[in-house]
């Protein structure tokens, strides 16, 4: 859900899965298109492209129809968060896997305040500023308890950009950031203050 350029389903389509792409943007599905046109065919055979966003899974999917929903990004500007999730849900099969990165509410402040920028994180800290969809954040407490409501409880979670999102301008540290990352996005309590988090969720 939310194909974006299709970075990430182009991977999985290359590595052999079939794979379902769902997205909204006109100009972004024609990306997408042109990207699978200098793919072999059989990666374009694997490769479904379907107009619409995460309020139109009941209309162009069966329940039980996948094995794994990526929803990545893209859920801090669905217009009702839990009724996009309930339907990414229903059509994943039993044992199926929910894959959601969502912004880190719990650490707004932290980004800015590492970077200097004292207003924007006292505005965080203070919670004095009013979310829109182009900074909604959520809480892993209440994601938590949605995921349990609407069927796929919360397996597994990380922190994903603890340190930074900014590479290294000389690209010589990139293999150590990663590694560092990797560790923290799994380690208490540096994964509870990332800037996003990775939750994933396995339906009943």
């Amino acid at each position: 859900m939310g194909l974006g350029e299709g970075t990430q389903a182009l991977r999985l389509a290359r590595a052999g899965h079939q794979v379902t792409g769902l997205e909204n943007d006109p100009a972004l599905l024609d990306v997408v298109r042109d990207a699978l046109e200098r793919e072999p065919e059989g990666i374009r055979e694997r490769f479904k492209l379907v107009p619409g966003t995460g309020q139109d899974t009941g209309v162009h999917f069966l329940p039980g129809t996948f094995d794994v929903v990526l929803c990545h990004g893209v859920l801090m500007e669905a217009r009702d968060p839990e009724s996009t999730l309930a339907g990414l849900a229903r059509v994943l099969d039993a044992g199926g896997l929910l894959s959601l990165v969502i912004r880190n509410e719990a650490a707004r402040a932290m980004r800015p305040g590492l970077d200097g920028d004292w207003d924007a994180a006292q505005a965080a800290l203070n919670a004095a500023h009013a979310a829109t969809a182009d900074d909604r954040a959520f809480r892993l407490e209440g994601l938590t308890s949605l995921l349990q409501r609407i069927g796929t409880p919360l397996d597994r979670w990380y922190g994903v950009d603890v340190f930074s999102s900014r590479p290294a301008e000389d690209g010589t540290d990139d293999e150590r950031a990663l590694v560092a990352e990797a560790l923290a996005g799994r380690t208490d309590p540096y994964r509870s203050v990332a800037a996003l988090l990775h939750l994933c969720g396995v339906r009943g």
